[in-house]
């Protein structure tokens, strides 16, 4: 079965304002209305977001906190671009036509800078 409920972590206090911005290449926490609702969904954003960066304290305009920034393996993103969607009930829009699994994911450290 695709698309299946699975248990996930604990939700986590909103970071966004880390002074990280939601710019091509990096990676961010999704989170539901509610500020401090993100668990274990991110995003990688594929252009400069400046929407979704950190702009007050209210629930819609808190922002969504930068984690990371993808440093290699473009090509893969361009990939994962490519796959088609569609609207799933109960799921919403822009759903993968089927699960997108990355394999495998570093962490490089703090200082790493994208080249």
């Amino acid at each position: 079965k695709q698309y299946q409920a699975i248990e996930t972590f604990p939700t986590i206090k909103n970071e966004a304002t880390n002074g990280l911005k939601n710019l091509n290449g990096t990676l961010a926490m999704a989170r539901f209305t509610d500020k401090d609702s993100a668990d274990s969904q991110f995003y990688i954003n594929l252009d400069d977001n400046a929407h979704l960066d950190h702009r007050n304290d209210t629930n819609l305009g808190f922002g969504y906190a930068v984690f990371g920034v993808v440093v290699d393996g473009f090509d893969v993103i361009a990939e994962i671009q490519k796959v088609p969607v569609g609207s799933i009930e109960y799921i919403g829009d822009e759903v993968p036509a089927y699960p997108v699994i990355l394999q495998q994911v570093k962490k490089l450290g703090t200082s790493v800078t994208k080249p």
